[in-house]
């Protein structure tokens, strides 16, 4: 007889690596932390309605940015701006994809591309963007190839360095199995390379849709009128906190869901390596 099989404790490490992700022990004590973070929040807004500290117009309590929130959806101003930012943000990190994808493998695996190629890359790479707006504005104008640009720039390199880190992890064990199967270069890249470094191309997607979503206020600074960016700009102007804090919140919540989309994707296509996230 076989012994029976021992399942693991519930709540614990084994059980997430079973079930592909956290336990919803763990996930409900997130939740419950956010769920204290505004009940905290909401309540120093009522001691401070029953004896004022600060100015409520500057720091809204939650219920206040709901009631904002609830202002701007049935005006529809939040879901164009919504639409407007979430374009912006795929099309930038869409457009900077291939390239970082491409040049990740070629510099990890070439060393004569590694030797030209990345010193130039690790010169820019700590460059703050925002630094280059005003050449990037200079260089494609104030139109939504500004816009994009700006975005695909900073995407770019933490998707490039995954990936480069990817290819540079993979077993030397794979390769030489390919090459003794008789694999040229062409199968050896499709077959092996690629195969081997497709959860940090992923990954690189993840972070790069992250990096959209930190600037893309930034970007919509630049002679826009939608847009979350812009949403925030324009009620900075009228002292209108609570709405700069849903515009803010909807960044925040855009930027979670993509990244959980992607987790689910990662956990589904790659179930033989446990996900970091």
């Amino acid at each position: 007889m076989h012994p029976p099989e021992k399942k693991p404790a519930a709540g614990s490490q084994g059980e997430e690596i079973a079930t592909g992700g956290r336990s919803w022990p763990g996930r409900a004590s997130r939740l419950q932390s956010v769920v204290l973070a505004i009940l905290l929040w909401q309540a120093v807004g009522f001691f401070n309605t029953w004896k004022p500290l600060y100015n409520a117009h500057l720091f809204p309590a939650p219920l206040d940015v709901i009631a904002a929130g609830w202002r701007l959806s049935q005006s529809g101003v939040i879901w164009v701006d919504i639409y407007a930012s979430t374009l912006r943000v795929l099309a930038g990190t869409l457009a900077a994809a291939p390239i970082g994808i491409v040049l990740g493998i070629i510099i990890g695996r070439i060393r004569w591309a590694e030797d030209r190629l990345e010193p130039i890359i690790e010169l820019l790479r700590p460059m703050p963007p925002l630094a280059l707006l005003p050449m990037i504005i200079l260089w494609c104008g104030i139109g939504e190839t500004s816009r994009v640009f700006f975005i695909a720039y900073s995407s770019f390199f933490v998707m490039y360095t995954s990936v480069v880190v990817g290819v540079r992890n993979i077993d030397p064990a794979m390769l030489r199995a390919g090459q003794s199967l008789g694999l040229n270069w062409f199968q050896l890249y499709r077959f092996v390379i690629l195969q081997a470094v497709l959860p940090d191309i992923v990954l690189g997607i993840r972070l790069g849709l992250s990096a959209g979503f930190l600037v893309i206020v930034a970007a919509e600074f630049i002679a826009t009128d939608t847009g979350l960016g812009y949403l925030i700009n324009y009620s900075r102007i009228w002292f209108r906190v609570d709405d700069m804090l849903v515009g803010a919140i909807s960044l925040g919540i855009l930027g979670v869901t993509a990244n959980y989309l992607l987790v689910a994707l990662e956990r589904r296509q790659f179930r033989w390596r446990v996900s970091s996230a």
